[in-house]
């Protein structure tokens, strides 16, 4: 079971451990990670569970799909090169201690 840490912007991490398979959206509202909205259900179309992957991770994680990208233009906080939609992140244990910061904007 893959474990992922979420950054807060205060520095408080959360760490959270969820079955592969699991979508990071869903991991992180089941454990009530703060800032991960989620107003659409996973759906890609409300942008509200964005995140930033950290950098040395990105390639594992790869790259938005083209209509993540869209909704990625609509982020109430920056978008970054390694900005993703945590519904769109599909948690393998390839990805076992990814590393995402929740934006400050969304706390």
């Amino acid at each position: 079971m893959p474990t992922v840490i979420f950054q807060l912007p205060d520095r408080t991490e959360h760490k959270v451990t969820a079955e592969s398979g699991t979508v990071l959206m869903q991991a992180a509202v089941a454990n009530g990670v703060q800032g991960i909205v989620a107003e659409c259900g996973g759906n890609a179309s409300c942008a509200t569970c964005h995140v930033y992957v950290a950098t040395a991770q990105s390639e594992l994680v790869g790259p938005p799909n083209e209509v993540e990208d869209e909704m990625l233009d609509f982020t109430a906080a920056e978008r970054r090169p390694t900005s993703r939609l945590s519904c769109q992140i599909q948690l393998t244990d390839t990805l076992d201690g990814l590393v995402v910061v929740v934006p400050e904007e969304q706390v």
